[in-house]
């Protein structure tokens, strides 16, 4: 199974990033695909979810400035971000949960997690 995260940098207050997730080695269309972050110091955090029916659900924190979407023929989910602001600046992970729903969570449990990429915004 892997789960490849790529598109993080370094971008100013007020910027777009756009995240990329490749997934493999699991049946990509049966499984719901979230991005978590993690900032120094601080909890994990679910930033946004979608199932393969579609179906999307974000934090709060992000509404109305990220936006999840994926490419099933390309077993890709990509979040695009705007507006971003310091507090945005983590570690972007994407995960993977057979239970195909879409609801965050603060206690959710992903079946698979890759690797992280960097978004660094600078004020």
């Amino acid at each position: 199974v892997q789960l490849q995260a790529s598109g993080g940098g370094l971008v100013q207050t007020g910027g777009s990033l756009r995240l990329s997730c490749v997934a493999s080695g699991f049946p990509f269309d049966d499984y719901a695909i979230g991005w978590i972050r993690q900032a120094p110091g601080k909890e994990r955090e679910g930033v946004a979810c979608i199932t393969s029916d579609g179906d999307t659900d974000y934090a709060d924190s992000v509404k109305g400035r990220f936006t999840i979407s994926s490419d099933n023929a390309k077993n890709t989910v990509y979040l695009q971000m705007n507006v971003l602001q310091p507090e945005d600046t983590a570690v972007y992970y994407c995960a993977a949960d057979s239970i195909d729903i879409a609801p965050m969570g603060l206690l959710r449990i992903w079946d698979y997690m890759g690797q992280g990429t960097q978004v660094t915004v600078s004020s």
